[in-house]
């Protein structure tokens, strides 16, 4: 004889056999909800995990159930190579998915900046034409190529570059005083901001206090991340809602605290636009000394989801070492004939090489100089033990020099 019990009846017969009957549960904590399934070893570099799951992956497993959402979000560690060969690689197999039919969204740019990014994908742009007009290295102030593939990809396959950030001026007046003491003209520019989350708050808390912030209180910082989120959120549902993003599929690159456990970017853009979407980040492993000081010294609270659908364990690289600087300061000269040297720091390639304060710098390497950024973009793709030959005007009268470019002063300005 068959028995069949519904859900009601077996309710009944738990509740007899326990001693305080059905009047109350005691809830019990189970496991870590950030890692429910952990691994029954240390991870190795180059293994990924599905967190909700415990199960390992493939690289090419991982990116067919990512590639089956509608967005793909990618939480980098801004100057980690690995991070952003993972971001690449993404890309990559989305548009080989989806042919036509994929937007590429990024924080590095504010939206201001969309017109250029539009002409870059249309390849109406060359490099150096595109980092003077987005001032990449003012606004963003990473080593372009840590992104140089990724965008490289994007114009050659004509995938659209989304701005998401909000304007730099707008962050600045949000993080010094309340929304409603915005002039009208900021108050155009803002979101419908949510700073109700607490999952967020926790975070940023943590992380305001490994920061030095002059004095800032912590709402202000929380309001000025929640304003970036919430742009960059809408940003991304703006576009995909609109005719030129209807059809496509979307992959989201940002630092991993926009986007871990899904309460920054992630939550924010499904409350507009109700979306499929997987959250792929990295976590360094096996630090080297000299890279310790990489991490920030933060108590992360315990978030009760997993910070990632796939996590990939990453070994914490460098670039190969370039960008060289000369040690001067510089301004462009009245006339817009070269660029005055005002100091030369000491001990510097510039010195060396015999750079006086006062000089007319011309051309380096024949390349006529009538801004500084001609000179931080030539200087950005030298490396070390290049040479660069200089044009200088020394009260009327022309010399060439030749510098021998030595590894960077990183504590100089303006990358010179």
């Amino acid at each position: 004889m068959t028995h069949k019990f519904n859900t009601i009846c077996l309710a009944s017969v738990f509740c007899l056999m326990t001693a305080g009957g059905c009047a109350h549960i005691e809830k019990q904590g189970l496991g870590d909800p950030q890692a429910p399934y952990p691994l029954k070893s240390a991870p190795q570099i180059g293994q990924i995990v599905h967190l909700p799951t415990g199960t390992l992956v493939s690289p090419a497993q991982m990116l067919t159930v990512a590639g089956d959402a509608r967005i793909v979000y990618v939480g980098e560690t801004h100057d980690n190579p690995a991070s952003h060969r993972l971001e690449h690689d993404v890309l990559q197999a989305l548009a080989a998915r989806y042919p036509g039919r994929v937007a590429l969204g990024m924080e590095m740019f504010r939206r201001s900046q969309q017109p250029a990014l539009d002409r870059w994908v249309a390849g109406q742009l060359d490099e150096k034409s595109f980092l003077k007009e987005v001032r990449w290295f003012e606004n963003w102030n990473m080593d372009f190529a840590y992104y140089r593939n990724l965008l490289n990809t994007a114009r050659d396959k004509h995938i659209p570059v989304i701005a998401l950030d909000a304007e730099k001026k707008l962050v600045v007046a949000v993080r010094s005083k309340p929304v409603d003491q915005l002039t009208e003209a900021e108050k155009t520019q803002m979101p419908e901001l949510d700073v109700s989350d607490p999952y967020q708050r926790g975070l940023v808390t943590a992380i305001f206090g490994d920061h030095s912030h002059g004095g800032m209180i912590i709402d202000n910082f929380i309001r000025a991340q929640v304003l970036r989120d919430e742009t960059m959120a809408a940003s991304v549902a703006g576009y995909l809602e609109s005719p030129a993003g209807q059809d496509r599929h979307m992959l989201v690159v940002a630092g991993g605290d926009h986007v871990a456990s899904g309460f920054g970017i992630p939550r924010r853009v499904f409350r507009r636009f109700p979306a499929s979407y997987t959250i792929i980040g990295g976590r360094e492993i096996n630090l080297a000394p000299d890279k310790q000081d990489r991490m920030m010294n933060v108590t992360i609270p315990d978030l009760p989801m997993v910070p990632y659908d796939f996590l990939v364990y990453q070994a914490y690289e460098d670039l190969p070492e370039t960008g060289v600087r000369l040690g001067v300061a510089l301004e462009a000269a009245p006339d817009s004939r070269g660029l005055v040297v005002k100091s030369v720091l000491a001990g510097s390639n510039a010195e060396r090489a015999g750079v006086l304060a006062g000089d007319l710098l011309l051309s380096v390497d024949g390349e006529l100089l009538k801004e500084v950024f001609d000179v931080t973009y030539i200087l950005q793709q030298k490396h070390p033990g290049d040479r660069a030959v200089l044009q200088i005007d020394r009260l009327g009268k022309a010399l060439t020099v030749e510098a021998v470019l030595h590894s960077a002063l990183k504590d100089h300005q303006h990358g010179k």
